[in-house]
C-alpha cells in the first residue's frame, strides 16, 4: 500500500506541491499558468466556458492529488487558454477536511496551483444561505470567513494577513460582470454532518450569512502563497432552521445541476476578466 506524501509529518509540504507542478507541467505541456480556479459542487461546467482545454489529467497521476470523495465533484485537473491568452489550471478533485486527512492535503491543490504560477486562487462551493432572500441556485461572493474547524494549514510561528483574504478589488471586478451579486461572510464547519438549527443561529449571530465544508482553510493557504483570492457560494439551500423542511445531498447536488447554466456563464464571464 503506497503512503500520501503528506502523511509523513517530516514531508515539506511546499516540495511537494513543487512536485506536483512538476507533473501538472509534464503532463499538460503548459510550463506555467495564471489562474487556479477549484470547482465546487454546482460549479463544474464552468471549465467548459472558461475557453479551449488543451489538456485533461487525472488528478491521480500528479503527486499528492486523490480521486474526489464526493459525487458532483469531477476527479480532473484541467489546463485551459482563455480567449484573452491567460492560461487557467482547473482544478476538479478537492480534498475536504471531513474526509479526515489532515489541513496539509486539503490546501495541497491550492499550494500546487501557486507553484505552478497562478497568482488569482478562484475558489467555488454549493453552500446553505442564512438570508432569506437568497433562493436556491444564487451565486454569492465571499467576502470573508469564520473558520469554524479549529485548525489551520498555517505551522508553526507563521503569522499571516487576514485583512482582505477575499480581494475586493477582484469582488468589484466581479460586479462589473453581474451588478446584482450579492456578498456574504462564509462560516466553514467541520462537517460532514449539516448544521443544526441552533449552530446556524450562532453562525448568523456571530456574523455569518453562508454555511459550508470548505474553502476557508484553502483561502487561508492561498494568501499564504501570495495568492489573490476571489470566492464565490453557489446557495442550494436555505440552512437548517431557516429551512423547515429537511436538509440533503440530494437536494444539493439538485440544486446544483438546475443553477449550473447560469452560474457556469457568470463564472467564465468573471474570469474573463481577470
Amino acid at each position: 500500500m503506497n503512503t500520501h506524501p503528506l502523511d509523513d509529518p517530516s514531508a515539506d509540504p511546499f516540495e511537494v506541491a513543487a512536485r506536483a507542478a512538476a507533473d501538472i507541467a509534464r503532463l499538460t505541456g503548459v510550463e506555467r499558468h495564471d489562474i487556479a480556479l477549484t470547482l465546487g459542487s454546482g460549479w463544474g461546467k464552468a471549465a467548459d466556458l472558461v475557453g479551449e482545454t488543451t489538456a485533461t489529467i487525472p488528478a491521480t497521476e500528479v503527486t499528492g492529488f486523490s480521486a474526489p470523495a464526493l459525487a458532483g465533484h469531477v476527479g480532473s485537473i484541467r489546463s485551459i487558454v482563455t480567449p484573452e491568452g491567460k492560461r487557467v489550471l482547473v482544478i476538479g478533485a478537492r480534498t475536504h477536511y471531513y474526509e479526515g486527512h489532515g489541513v496539509r492535503r486539503v490546501v495541497h491543490s491550492v499550494r500546487t496551483a501557486a507553484a505552478t504560477g497562478a497568482s488569482t486562487m478562484v475558489l467555488t462551493n454549493g453552500a446553505g444561505g442564512i438570508k432569506e432572500t437568497w433562493t436556491p441556485g444564487t451565486p454569492v461572493l465571499i467576502s470573508d470567513h469564520i473558520n469554524l474547524t479549529a485548525d489551520s494549514p498555517l505551522e508553526g510561528a507563521t503569522f499571516i494577513d487576514l485583512t482582505d483574504l477575499y480581494s475586493s478589488r477582484l469582488r468589484e471586478l466581479a460586479r462589473t460582470v453581474d451588478p446584482t451579486l450579492d456578498e456574504g461572510v462564509y462560516c466553514q464547519f467541520r462537517g460532514p454532518h449539516y448544521e443544526t438549527p441552533a449552530e446556524v443561529q450562532m453562525a448568523k449571530a456571530i456574523g455569518g450569512h453562508i454555511v459550508g465544508m470548505s474553502t476557508a482553510l484553502e483561502a487561508i493557504a492561498a494568501r499564504q502563497a501570495g495568492m489573490e483570492v476571489l470566492g464565490f457560494s453557489l446557495i442550494t439551500n436555505l440552512a437548517a432552521g431557516i429551512q423547515k423542511s429537511p436538509l440533503s445531498h440530494a437536494e444539493v447536488i439538485e440544486a446544483g445541476q438546475a443553477a449550473e447554466p447560469v452560474i457556469s456563464a457568470l463564472l467564465a464571464r468573471v474570469i474573463g476578466q481577470l
